[in-house]
């Protein structure tokens, strides 16, 4: 990411803040771009650019009402839902596409020492990420603001694991999330360490369309746990693979956006981005 992009990530950023922190009292143009010390004009040139709608029509996709009425307007489950084939999109099915395979507890032994580990650093309408490979799939994606400390969280996790500054092909194909030719992306294997219970929970992220929301009591149910709401909570924030695995798409029951390992801010940035590109 270059100075400058970073410099306009962050304005979106505030920006996003701003309507979150206002949206009920609809703040005009003017006002948000003179939050982010631009004129009306480049704001909303900026904003259209980023996220692909104008500044007011985002407002309406990160509002809590708008989360409201996704949830309240679904008349199928959206894992019912996730399994038609009638979608419009072939990006609402793409997170179909992408397979769980656990480590098992030989890969894993002694923080990883029988892991070589790939990583390299990559660009995101939402910040810079880190994105690591084995020879199975896609070990870690995470977004971060510091080079260095980004390498040392994944190091932190297999500890004992070879590590090499590689770009390949499983993490260009995980990469292409981010873009709209959903033509160009094979199909994705993740290659995680986690419990039997974290697993089943993050194979049932996956379930949820791109654009749409789910709840902690809706996750829960669909996976026939009414009771562990607050287990998959924490099963959701142990989440090693931003984005990929959607856990930006489950809020709390009453529409409020709830919390995200990577920032609220960015949450509701890609709950926006993500609606505006099936919606826009």
């Amino acid at each position: 990411m270059t100075e400058q992009e970073h410099i306009d990530y962050n304005r979106i950023a505030k920006a996003i803040d701003y309507i979150k922190a206002n949206f009920k009292e609809q703040p005009s143009l003017n006002d948000m771009a003179k939050n982010v010390h631009l004129s009306p004009y480049h704001f909303q040139r900026l904003f259209t650019e980023w996220a692909g709608v104008s500044p007011k029509k985002f407002m309406q996709y990160i509002s809590i009402e708008y989360a409201k009425q996704l949830l309240r307007d679904k008349k199928a489950t959206l894992f019912d839902t996730a399994h038609q084939t009638g979608l419009s999109g072939t990006s609402r099915l793409h997170d179909l596409f992408v397979n769980i395979e656990g480590m098992t507890p030989g890969e894993f032994k002694n923080g990883g020492e029988n892991l070589s580990i790939r990583y390299s650093f990559a660009e995101s309408p939402f910040g810079n990420i880190i994105v690591a490979s084995t020879q199975k799939g896609i070990c870690h994606i995470a977004f971060f603001d510091d080079r260095d400390e980004a390498l040392k969280k994944l190091k932190d996790k297999f500890p004992n694991a070879g590590y090499s500054q590689v770009v390949d092909t499983t993490q260009q194909n995980a990469l292409f999330i981010f873009q709209n030719d959903w033509g160009k992306r094979h199909q994705i294997k993740l290659h995680l360490s986690g419990t039997p219970f974290q697993l089943k929970v993050w194979e049932t992220l996956l379930k949820i369309p791109m654009g749409e929301l789910s709840t902690y009591g809706s996750i829960a149910k669909e996976m026939d746990k009414p009771k562990a709401s607050r287990a998959i909570g924490t099963a959701i924030g142990n989440n090693p693979v931003a984005f990929l695995i959607p856990c930006h798409r489950v809020i709390r029951s009453t529409g409020n956006i709830g919390g995200y390992m990577w920032g609220n801010t960015r949450k509701s940035a890609i709950i926006g981005w993500e609606a505006a590109k099936i919606n826009g």
